[in-house]
């Protein structure tokens, strides 16, 4: 049985140096472990790293093709609708894509996306359904019991 946690997150780019400017300007801040090929970034409890396309296919031991929807999203959850607009206005003005402004949206929220250099997309949303904790961390509900 796999641990129920995510610890680390790795985003294939076209260029480290190029990547690691956008997260960057975004605010996060790059550990002290990178060199030209890999950076990581500290995310509260999980880790983000960018590596070379290339080189992560290779790593993997699959193609390096398609570019277009890859299937997944990564979010950061914030605590008002005010905040999410605000983070889309900074990730669009450091070079971010948005792809989808914010709005209200099915399930309750309030949520839009913008796209880094690469096309890694990233929503930004507010969830009044699972509110954060002191540490911004998503508190689920408890689960159901089976009947």
């Amino acid at each position: 049985m796999l641990p129920q946690r995510l610890t680390l997150v790795t985003l294939g780019v076209a260029d480290v140096s190029a990547s690691r400017s956008f997260y960057e300007r975004l605010g996060f801040e790059a550990a002290g472990i990178e060199d030209e090929t890999v950076t990581f970034f500290r995310l509260g409890g999980t880790v983000l790293a960018i590596f070379g396309r290339k080189a992560l296919a290779e790593d993997a031991g699959v193609p390096d093709e398609g570019a277009g929807f890859r299937g997944v999203s990564l979010a950061i959850n914030l605590a008002s609708e005010a905040e999410v607009d605000e983070a889309l206005q900074h990730a669009e003005a450091c070079g971010g894509a948005i792809v989808q402004p914010a709005r209200k949206v099915f399930w309750g929220g309030y949520s839009g996306y913008f796209a880094d250099p690469d096309g890694h997309l990233w929503e930004i949303a507010y969830n009044p359904l699972c509110p954060l904790d002191e540490k911004g961390h998503m508190q689920l509900p408890a689960p159901r019991k089976a009947q």
